[in-house]
């Protein structure tokens, strides 16, 4: 009886935990940053080559500022902070590729100064599969 206590507390904490984490997804969706919203503008809608990309989707206990399911692809746009945060990104994008993503990583300043540069990258490695890490 206790067993079925401790399972159903578990249970519940997970889909508190889910619960929050989507209400987050959707608060970053809301507020996404201005290099967010300018290749937000040229990935959705299945513009690039037919591919679905979904915005501030959740795998696991990270939010990836933006995912492709199909080709297993996560697009990272990371400002300043990131220099100093590097080793939780390293952990964060060793997660992501345990779970089959490839981890695509940007600097905001390139998406807006270089946007088609960015979108031209993000195409290729739709199809060449060893494509992977911060493509300067």
């Amino acid at each position: 009886m206790l067993s079925k206590i401790v399972f159903h507390h578990t249970d519940a904490r997970k889909a508190w935990l889910t619960w929050r984490m989507l209400r987050y997804a959707r608060t970053l969706r809301k507020d996404p940053t201005h290099a967010e919203r300018v290749l937000w503008q040229r990935l959705r809608r299945r513009q690039l080559a037919g591919f679905k990309f979904r915005r501030q989707h959740s795998v696991g206990p990270y939010i990836c500022d933006f995912a492709c399911l199909e080709a297993s692809i996560v697009v990272e746009l990371d400002g300043s902070q990131h220099a100093e945060q590097s080793d939780y990104d390293a952990r964060r994008d060793m997660f992501l590729r345990s779970r089959g993503f490839r981890v695509l990583r940007f600097w905001n300043n390139d998406v807006l100064g270089r946007t088609e540069v960015i979108l031209e990258t993000i195409y290729e490695a739709l199809y060449r599969t060893e494509m992977d890490g911060r493509l300067d």
